[in-house]
């Protein structure tokens, strides 16, 4: 199991943000995840460059490995 997992168990139920691949960015609320980082995120939107209003998603699984990085969009217990 990757070093990360236990770490992520904390993040549950909270409100974060997605960076991905293609310059994409989603954000939403943390549902799940696997031993691969794939994420299910509930109410995600996807935002987009400029001022352009985000786009709904609803409840979306998000791959891993086309993750590039994950920030947490609200305050939380986990230690670093």
């Amino acid at each position: 199991m990757a070093k990360y997992l236990p770490e992520m168990k904390k993040l549950m139920d909270k409100h974060v943000s997605l960076s991905l691949n293609g310059k994409r960015e989603v954000s939403g609320t943390l549902r799940g995840y696997d031993q691969f980082m794939n994420i299910v995120l509930e109410n995600a939107v996807q935002i987009h460059s400029g001022d352009a209003q985000p786009s709904p998603l609803g409840t979306v699984v998000i791959r891993g490995n086309s993750i590039l990085a994950l920030d947490i969009r609200e305050r939380t217990a986990v230690a670093t």
